[in-house]
């Protein structure tokens, strides 16, 4: 039985200290690196972290926190409202070279980030970010016109064992047992190439196997997996599942499964604009033209979501959500789509019917483009009689309309358009 159960979890006891227990990101903390220079010459900017999950953002910015001589503050863009970041910058008047470390920086809402650019226009705070988003789309432009982006990479298959080497050789626990690692591939397939994820599996593994001496094969890493107890992970299989379970719940008319996802994801601090543009998507893939006005309403959502933020937009989340469960369905834009990019790369280039081409010169108009071209506007109902497709392709459906009310009357007008021409 364990006689030591540490406080805090691998992944927090291994946080480096220093450059020479940071692992991977050559490119910036190596001898050479760009940013490297940076923190040890203290001439450190405003910068952005932008990278995917456990590749060492926040790690990177602990380093710099116990290395440079300055006031150091870390926030979670999670639970960090306006108040406290002013509290922060109110403070930073009365210090020098204040560094403010933001995690998630990407969920801060507009006013949260301009409270931070008036603070880093006048030299009050240097902004350090983290990030797994594009920041291009998520961090306000001025702000980002005021800081240093840098890229950080995924952890090689070398870095992984290096981590994993370091933690069973350093760590006060586990550094008493003889652990050997006999099979890396479930450990790799399991975290991701998230470090973070990995040093939790490891200990999560020798505290399954439970003995002085340990030996980890791939088949004790996926038994000790499964027999971990489940919780929402926005960054890993949790986070697709989920939002699979979600979509698919809407999809199949269920406002009740659909809502209880949604706070799922909620309660596991999903990002609301991730959630938003999935309904906009669905909006138009499974709902379409069998409730035109779902695409409004969900394109309002996902506006008034990017404004608003978390606590307040779960509201209209949850509504947007049973609208959209509540609809009529319909794929048949989907459908179109697809049968017609299948269409273009299965036959090619056809050529635009002469009609149909634009007679922009002289010799354009010589050779026939557009000369018999008929004006919709120019006939009885705006309509006029013409093939729009090319030669090759001509009576061929691409656009099925679906049985639902709304298209069942757009299936008549085209029928009576297009009846002798198309077989709806």
């Amino acid at each position: 039985m364990n006689l030591f159960q540490p406080e805090k979890p691998l992944a927090e006891r291994m946080r480096p200290t220093n450059f020479d227990n940071y692992v991977g990101q050559e490119h910036l903390v190596g001898k050479k690196g760009v940013l490297r220079k940076a923190i040890e010459t203290g001439n450190i900017p405003s910068m952005i972290f932008w990278g995917p999950p456990g590749v060492g953002k926040t790690s990177l910015a602990n380093v710099i926190a116990n290395l440079v001589k300055s006031n150091f503050y870390t926030l979670s863009a999670i639970n960090t409202g306006v108040k406290d970041l002013r509290e922060i910058i109110e403070k930073a008047k009365f210090q020098r070279n204040s560094i403010v470390f933001i995690d998630e920086i990407h969920r801060f809402n507009k006013s949260q980030q301009d409270s931070l650019l008036a603070a880093v226009e006048k030299g009050l705070i240097r902004l350090i970010g983290a990030t797994t988003e594009n920041p291009s789309f998520e961090v306000n432009s001025a702000l980002l016109s005021r800081s240093q982006v840098y890229v950080l990479e995924h952890l090689s298959e070398t870095d992984l064992k290096n981590l994993l080497d370091r933690a069973i050789n350093e760590d006060i626990y586990l550094k008493n047992k003889d652990i050997t690692i006999k099979e890396y591939g479930q450990l790799f397939k399991i975290s991701g190439g998230d470090a973070r994820k990995l040093l939790n599996l490891l200990e999560l593994v020798v505290n399954e196997l439970d003995g002085q001496e340990i030996i980890i094969t791939d088949q004790n890493v996926a038994q000790a997996a499964r027999l971990s107890p489940t919780h929402y992970d926005k960054k890993g299989d949790m986070h697709y599942d989920v939002i699979s379970a979600f979509i698919k719940s809407i999809r199949g008319s269920d406002p009740n499964a659909a809502v209880y996802w949604l706070a799922r994801m909620i309660e596991g601090g999903e990002d609301p604009k991730f959630i938003a543009r999935r309904l906009l998507i669905l909006s138009s893939e499974d709902i379409g033209l069998a409730n035109p006005t779902a695409f409004v309403m969900a394109n309002s959502c996902f506006q008034a979501v990017a404004v608003i933020g978390y606590p307040e937009c779960r509201i209209i989340l949850s509504q947007t959500t049973i609208y959209l469960a509540t609809s009529p369905k319909s794929n048949s834009s989907y459908e179109a789509i697809n049968l017609a990019q299948h269409l273009v790369k299965q036959e090619g280039d056809l050529a635009v019917p002469l009609d149909l081409r634009g007679a922009h010169t002289k010799l354009n108009k010589e050779m026939g483009y557009g000369a018999s071209y008929k004006y919709a506007h120019n006939y009885e109902n705006n309509f006029a009689d013409q093939d729009f497709l090319p030669e090759k392709l001509r009576g061929t459906l691409v656009y099925q309309p679906s049985n639902n009310s709304k298209e069942k009357n757009i299936k008549d007008w085209l029928l009576q358009l297009w009846g002798k021409r198309y077989k709806y």
